[in-house]
């Protein structure tokens, strides 16, 4: 079986976590590090949204701000996720790794066999999701409000019809980043509150439809998962899911160094976070 590196960072401020994933895709894309399973979480609890949304548009401002919220761009496609009580993966390996598709749906299928491992490691009964009616499809194109959890993409994590696990991907420098968020429980209206809608009604209409779509694994069991369980469960399923060994990776003082300035410099700017 192949090595790959494993990082559990804990928690780490919301410019951190981005910038050492996009480390991590640096490095490994320069051979220096091997594939790279990483599992986080975040301090505060953040608001994330993706690389093409629009903070004027979709975002709350006022409530991320009241809520006191930490908020960052991420460097991968999708839609909005409040990173709060959830354990947060990422995925950093070659585009030409034996057996990886090259296509983004099919890659995202192979990369979350270790999810779905992980949820029936936890006694839930997961699938992938596939859209199929015209509907499904035309909500993956023009979806319907900013919040992520919102509807399922291809091949993300379902139980009982309703997503439990959101995920983005992008590639650069022939390397592919995957990362995403398994929910533990939600604050649905704390969720909600951070975004704009048009009037009330929209809102609680927008609001009704996430409860069918979206659930949190604590609100599916009759015990309560701790981050420390859902780490175990996905780690395992990462390790037989790729079919790989995880060897734990540490930083040196130089690369941590390099995060922390790419942290700084890039993603706590304005200029990153607020442009589009």
């Amino acid at each position: 079986m192949k090595q790959w590196a494993f990082i559990d960072s804990g928690k780490r401020s919301p410019e951190y976590n981005m910038a050492l994933d996009e480390a991590l895709l640096k490095w490994h894309s320069e051979g220096l590090i091997p594939p790279v399973i990483r599992f986080y979480g975040w301090n505060p609890a953040t608001l994330s949204i993706g690389y093409f949304q629009q903070v004027e548009r979709d975002i709350n401002l006022e409530a991320v701000k009241e809520y006191e919220l930490g908020f960052v761009r991420r460097p991968t496609g999708g839609r909005a996720v409040l990173h709060d009580k959830e354990v947060t993966y990422s995925v950093i390996v070659t585009e030409d790794y034996p057996d990886m598709p090259s296509t983004v749906t099919e890659a995202y299928r192979v990369i979350s066999e270790g999810l779905l491992i992980g949820f029936q490691k936890l006694g839930l009964d997961a699938y992938f999701a596939v859209p199929k009616t015209e509907e499904e499809k035309a909500e993956l194109r023009e979806p319907r409000s900013g919040v992520c959890f919102d509807s399922p993409s291809y091949y993300e994590l379902v139980v009982e019809g309703r997503k439990v696990a959101g995920s983005a991907q992008t590639r650069q420098k022939g390397v592919i980043l995957q990362h995403g968020s398994i929910l533990l429980d939600i604050d649905e209206d704390k969720l909600f509150d951070c975004f704009n809608f048009k009037n009330d009604r929209i809102r609680e209409r927008m609001q009704r439809g996430f409860r069918k779509k979206a659930v949190a694994i604590n609100a599916l069991r009759p015990t309560q998962v701790s981050v420390e369980e859902a780490v175990e469960a996905f780690y395992v399923g990462f390790e037989k899911g790729l079919n790989i060994d995880l060897v734990p990776y540490k930083l040196s003082d130089e690369q941590e160094s390099y995060v922390v300035q790419l942290a700084k410099e890039k993603y706590a700017s304005d200029e990153w976070n607020y442009s589009k």
